[in-house]
């Protein structure tokens, strides 16, 4: 890639976090070309998609995510692990107002393209791999599915984010879904 088209797919990059973070799903790509100071052929030469643009921006904090998943398959406490990276997703859903966590609720269809259903399926294999842990320890029960844990965590962090003076809801709602987690006795 000849330097000046890596600048202008830089600028493009920084400028769409900074536009999806002040405007959410109502961001639009012609007003992130504007702003980068690029013409619309450019962004849309890098990024033929809006879910090809979200995917360069949030690929490296999935890669983190997981990562931080992978490390507390160690924890002594499978149930806090579980806890733990799940409260982990539920601000990385909340990024840039929302977006993440409306592209990312269900599972992908086909039209979004390859790489958003490659980072929605890094993060159910890594709480998948959480869950059983749990479930295994006892902690969990049997029944409990990664798939719909996914889909409350993500409903959380859209409630927290209409909801922005209350600074504390995540956590409650966090603590109403993963307290229903627990075994009995």
């Amino acid at each position: 890639m000849r330097a000046d088209a890596r600048d202008n797919r830089e600028r493009v990059l920084r400028t769409a976090k900074a536009v999806f973070t002040e405007y959410g799903a109502d961001a639009s790509l012609n007003k992130i070309a504007q702003r980068a100071g690029v013409g619309a052929g450019t962004l849309y030469r890098h990024f033929p998609t809006l879910q090809a643009l979200l995917v360069a921006i949030i690929s490296e904090d999935v890669e983190a995510l997981c990562a931080e998943g992978r490390d507390l398959l160690t924890d002594p406490s499978p149930d806090e692990a579980l806890r733990t990276w799940l409260r982990a997703v539920a601000v990385h859903a909340t990024a840039m107002r929302g977006l993440v966590a409306t592209q990312m609720a269900g599972q992908p269809a086909q039209e979004t393209g390859e790489g958003l259903a490659a980072c929605h399926e890094a993060i159910r294999t890594t709480g998948a791999a959480l869950l059983t842990r749990a479930q295994r320890a006892g902690t969990a029960p049997g029944e409990a599915d990664i798939d719909d844990l996914l889909k409350l965590v993500n409903a959380a962090a859209w409630a927290s984010e209409q909801t922005p003076g209350d600074e504390h809801l995540l956590d409650r709602l966090l603590t109403l879904i993963t307290g229903n987690l627990r075994r009995p006795g």
